[in-house]
């Protein structure tokens, strides 16, 4: 049985500090999608070049939840406060485990800002677990040439496993509530089926494209198509060339309070987050620059 499509709603632009980007979640129609909380789509193009500290995101601090990044175009280059270094090219992913507080950095690489490149990735944000929020930070590089990959039975559809179990292959990415997260490149034609536990929540989100969702309904780029909590399989058809991913998680059923970039289960846990910020307890991070 497939599950019905619950609504679908198109990203709007906001100004992050002077980057404009398209936001899916939160949206005014909907806040998020236990454990999903935030989806940002980021599509930039440096037509002159540009020092790499002069570009991207400085320094911040997170706790209480896992930022994510999927790499389409260029390269991010993460530093953190507990000594990551490293750059993730396009077909790759950066997962970070927040847990009790981390600093880092995401800017584009070297080379893309100082070359004049292109830069495209979505970011999202998956809550943690209660029993989870506090655990010592962790950050996980996975390169494309690391992803789990596999095709379609019509070979047009590429799918790759960034976490999770899709039929019998597994992501390079543990996490700590079951989530299903994919990465979806389709050929024109193209046609897949995705079995999802009824008990998650799913979602999908187009950076481009336009696939025929269940059969019965259109969506195009930059659209989030949000489902029922019914069924065990959606199918996805492209009608042109489409990229696209899929999140489908466990819904935690806790309290979310966030502030910025903390998110916690009450204000009191966030009052904590900031001052133990402000307090040097999440580290120091400086970047080098060459």
């Amino acid at each position: 049985m497939k599950r019905n499509i619950h609504k679908i709603v198109a990203a709007f632009k906001i100004n992050m500090g002077g980057v404009f980007l398209d936001q899916a979640l939160p949206h005014q129609k909907i806040d998020q999608l236990d454990p999903f909380l935030l989806i940002h789509h980021l599509d930039q193009s440096y037509t002159v070049p540009k020092k790499q500290e002069k570009v991207g995101v400085p320094p911040h601090p997170h706790r209480g939840f896992a930022p994510v990044t999927f790499v389409f175009k260029g390269g991010v280059h993460h530093r953190d406060s507990i000594g990551n270094d490293s750059v993730i090219y396009e077909g790759g992913t950066q997962w970070m485990h927040a847990g009790s507080g981390i600093i880092h950095s995401e800017r584009p690489a070297k080379e893309i800002a100082e070359q004049a490149g292109d830069w495209e990735l979505i970011q999202f944000w998956v809550n943690l677990p209660t029993a989870h929020k506090m655990t010592p930070p962790q950050y996980f590089p996975l390169t494309k040439e690391g992803t789990p990959t596999i095709l379609s039975q019509d070979g047009k559809v590429e799918i790759a496993v960034v976490a999770g179990d899709f039929k019998g292959t597994k992501g390079g990415i543990e996490t700590y509530s079951p989530i299903l997260a994919l990465r979806l490149n389709f050929q024109e034609g193209g046609r897949v089926n995705i079995p999802v536990p009824e008990q998650f929540n799913a979602l999908t989100y187009q950076l481009d494209g336009q696939l025929l969702v269940n059969q019965e309904e259109i969506s195009k780029g930059k659209d989030l198509v949000i489902f029922e909590q019914n069924g065990k399989e959606i199918e996805l058809q492209a009608q042109a060339d489409t990229r696209a991913i899929l999140l489908a998680g466990l819904p935690i059923k806790e309290p979310v309070k966030s502030h910025g970039p903390f998110v916690m289960n009450s204000q009191k846990e966030i009052v904590e987050a900031v001052n133990d910020f402000r307090a040097g307890k999440m580290g120091e991070l400086t970047e080098f620059f060459e």
